[in-house]
């Protein structure tokens, strides 16, 4: 596992693998900056922008896109668990927790909106099988439940959406400024 511990190897991983396909019509890179430009148009905190940004870098980190033996519809790279530990210690929970919840928000609103799955692209329709499906009753609650809740279904909604072809946003250096001023907002904390 490539793990980035700073800000530089963050945006280093993005710059070597960012131009990856994952099963959708854009890149792992056009991806992360749509879903970044979804929540700076929205208005979303620093650390929510970031965490839009970053939030599949566990795929990246984890690395079995490319494998043959991957299987979207069966293998779970638990992106989301990854990506969170790569970015707690870096960025903090603002930024880890939403992406942490991601999926977790993708399988309960697969739960509680029966049109919702339709929605999904095929990709991410053969993931959420792959990461388990349905939330059972139990499951739900604890999301419901949880502070982080209203975040990671922001994040979902931009995760969803930021997957169009040709689609021009601000590229990955817009964002520098950004990673390294919540960085050291972190590191100082």
């Amino acid at each position: 596992m490539n793990q980035p511990t700073t800000v530089g190897d963050v945006l280093a991983l993005y710059g070597r693998k960012g131009e990856e396909n994952y099963g959708e019509d854009v890149t792992q890179l056009e991806h992360a900056l749509q879903c970044a430009a979804l929540a700076a148009r929205s208005g979303a905190s620093d650390a929510l922008i970031v965490a839009a940004l970053l939030h599949d870098i566990g795929h990246l980190v984890a690395d079995v896109q490319g494998d043959l033996r991957f299987d979207l519809a069966t293998d779970d790279d638990v992106h989301e668990a990854i990506g969170a530990r790569v970015l707690s210690p870096i960025f903090g929970p603002a930024v880890a927790q939403p992406v942490a919840l991601h999926v977790t928000a993708k399988r309960w609103r697969c739960t509680v909106e029966p049109t919702y799955f339709e929605s999904l692209s095929a990709t991410s329709q053969a993931t959420f099988r792959a990461q388990g499906g349905k939330l059972d009753a139990e499951a739900q609650r604890r999301f419901e439940a949880h502070p982080g809740r209203e975040a990671a279904l922001l994040l979902r909604s931009w995760d969803d959406v930021g997957k169009v072809p040709d689609w021009a946003v601000p590229g990955l250096d817009s964002y520098r400024e950004l990673l390294e001023g919540l960085a050291a907002q972190h590191a100082s904390a």
